[in-house]
């Protein structure tokens, strides 16, 4: 008798639960009993401003000053250790791609540059800003052949794309 009641308050959709084991409660709704308006009004640019100025400066560590070679190759090791980290956990951001071949370029290190470059097309090909930088990238530093490869791969990879 018990098991036929329990099938009939059962929901076929709800599997083995009832109506009443899956109901949502809410709370309450508080109720406000001064409803007249303050004497001073505040606006939403003011409590930001204030919330602003309360906040914490942000910390950041000091800047670096490289002496010599070896200082200078520490901070490059650790910046590709970083750059490579992220890479490995977010393999399918362009950005971050793009970043670690400018600051490379920045370094003045084209072969790597360029490695990663290759690396970010093997990741995703078909994105155009890839083949737009890398080639920039070679143009800028009067890299005429190596430009000149970059477009004609990326043209005949990506033919229908006009911005190549």
């Amino acid at each position: 008798m018990q098991a036929s009641m329990a099938m009939k308050e059962a929901d076929p959709a709800l599997g083995f639960l009832t109506r009443k084991e899956t109901e949502v409660k809410l709370p309450r709704p508080t109720r406000v009993k001064n409803k007249t308006p303050a004497p001073v009004q505040i606006t939403a640019e003011q409590i930001l401003r204030e919330a602003r100025e309360r906040q914490e400066a942000e910390i950041r560590p000091p800047k670096q000053k490289i002496t010599d070679a070896e200082e200078l190759a520490e901070y490059r090791l650790r910046k590709r250790k970083e750059f490579e980290d992220l890479i490995r956990r977010v393999r399918w951001n362009t950005s971050v791609w793009v970043k670690y071949a400018q600051w490379e370029e920045s370094q003045r290190d084209f072969a790597r540059a360029r490695s990663i470059w290759e690396r970010a097309l093997e990741v995703d090909y078909r994105n155009t800003t890839l083949w737009l930088k890398y080639a920039e990238m070679e143009m800028k530093h009067r890299f005429v052949n190596g430009a000149r490869n970059v477009w004609d791969r990326a043209v005949s990879l990506l033919p229908r794309i006009d911005q190549l």
